[in-house]
């Protein structure tokens, strides 16, 4: 179908729904990058006027990216819930942004519709959405999962320690584990990228896990980043894995340039299940994403990559996932050039997460080439904790010496808590203040005659 939007003497004409999303999307490098964006600021204007005329039901008739080359798509329109979208289908994309800015979008509100919304909804109606807005309506959004703990309960805010080391060292992913335990991170999970993809290698890193929480009994779930295919010969060979990760994309082109489909994801939730390792719920799936990663592989089918994020998205809806996180500045400034950019992205990733029912988090990051510094993160890091995000990373120092790059670390964490009053997954908390780490309000004990003894249980 083709769409049309005059601005005085100028008429804009774009030629499907796909060419119309990328042309209203906000600027960023990776849409010029790949020769979708608007031409001009009147251009990008128009289209979003246009946009917003679009009757949402728009989105179940016309895909981005057809039904008959893309298992996404299939997804996405087999998946739908007629009876989940019936309150909102009477609305065109401008309609559903006055009605997400009402108190008519309650959180309960928010969460019958959730299953009857596409990515490519969600996605055009933030492409018409200030920042403030896209803060207040993911505020309004409660998305809860459950391992071994609760993670997104309201005003509470989960980390994951993220303990990294060049080398897949024991003792220095030991010792970053430590540091973060100290500083109340870790509830999200305690999540480590490989260096090697070696399974023996792999492999210690999940004993190692599993010993640390078993012996301290800490009430959170480990996880190896590694690739799907080799965690599912780990489950078979009998190790103890507790989150099944795997890096995802919105389209099937994508997922496989990862070497992944989506029998293979519903082959390894399977596996993960079988092993029935949580103890407070069966959510065992991990997922990351990141703007970009379909453009990166050329895998985009000309769809702007924030469509096509909010795409992986409806992947990962599909399974169920503990946690879901967006590597925000991850890939570099091809996709997201400067600091704006990617604040602007990560608000956009989490507003879509949770509208779609997921519980996002952000990694809040760049890369060094990237035109941001840590100030640019700093205020990422604070609107998304105005905004309710559900997890961020803790990193020792925010800076990751093994992906070399910038994130966030367990003080940002401490940071972000005291100015908004955030808790932890209750049990992790529970858990802090029996160990003697935090007080009976859960601010982290001051008496650090307490350390060495924990330290000593950590490293025996």
């Amino acid at each position: 179908m083709i769409y049309r939007r005059a601005i005085d003497a100028t008429s804009y004409v774009f030629d499907d729904l796909r060419d119309l999303l990328a042309k209203a999307t906000p600027p960023r490098s990776g849409d010029r990058l790949a020769g979708i964006a608007a031409d001009s600021a009147e251009e990008m204007i128009a289209a979003r006027l246009a946009l917003a005329d679009v009757p949402l039901k728009q989105f179940l008739t016309e895909a981005v990216i057809p039904y008959e080359d893309d298992e996404v798509t299939r997804l996405i329109l087999d998946g739908h819930d007629a009876a989940a979208f019936a309150p909102v289908a009477a609305l065109t994309v401008g309609g559903f942004r006055d009605w997400l800015l009402s108190d008519a979008a309650s959180a309960g509100a928010l969460s019958a519709i959730a299953r009857g919304l596409t990515p490519e909804m969600v996605a055009a109606v933030s492409k018409l959405m200030r920042n403030q807005d896209l803060i207040g309506v993911a505020k309004k959004c409660q998305v809860t999962t459950r391992f071994r703990n609760t993670i997104g309960l309201k005003g509470r805010m989960s980390v994951r320690l993220q303990p990294n080391h060049p080398f897949d060292d024991i003792r220095g992913i030991t010792a970053s584990i430590l540091d973060g335990l100290l500083l109340g991170s870790g509830d999200a999970c305690i999540g480590i990228n490989p260096a090697s993809d070696d399974p023996a290698v792999i492999g210690g890193l999940l004993r190692l896990l599993d010993d640390v929480i078993t012996r301290l009994k800490i009430p959170t779930q480990g996880c190896v980043l590694t690739h799907v295919t080799t965690t599912l010969g780990l489950i078979k060979q009998g190790l103890p894995v507790d989150l099944v990760f795997q890096s995802i994309a919105g389209t099937e082109a994508a997922n496989r340039s990862f070497g992944v489909d989506l029998a293979l994801l519903k082959e390894a939730r399977d596996a993960g299940l079988s092993l029935r390792r949580g103890t407070v719920g069966d959510n065992v799936m991990y997922f990351e994403t990141g703007q970009g990663s379909a453009l990166s592989a050329n895998a985009h089918h000309q769809v702007d990559q924030q469509t096509c994020e909010a795409r992986a998205y409806a992947v990962a809806r599909a399974f169920d996932p503990l946690l879901v996180n967006s590597v925000v500045g991850f890939i570099g400034p091809e996709y997201l050039y400067d600091g704006k950019e990617i604040i602007r992205a990560g608000l956009e990733d989490h507003f879509c997460g949770k509208l779609l029912g997921l519980p996002l988090g952000v990694d809040v990051c760049y890369t060094n080439h990237a035109e941001a510094d840590q100030d640019d993160m700093d205020n990422l890091l604070t609107l998304l904790a105005a905004a309710g995000v559900t997890f961020i990373m803790g990193v020792p120092g925010a800076d990751d010496v093994m992906l070399n790059y910038q994130s966030t670390s367990f003080h940002d964490a401490l940071y972000i808590r005291d100015l908004f009053g955030l808790r932890r997954a209750p049990e992790f908390d529970d858990w802090l203040a029996t160990s003697g780490l935090a007080g009976g309000d859960f601010r982290l004990a001051a008496n650090a005659g307490l350390l060495p003894e924990f330290a000593a249980r950590l490293i025996a």
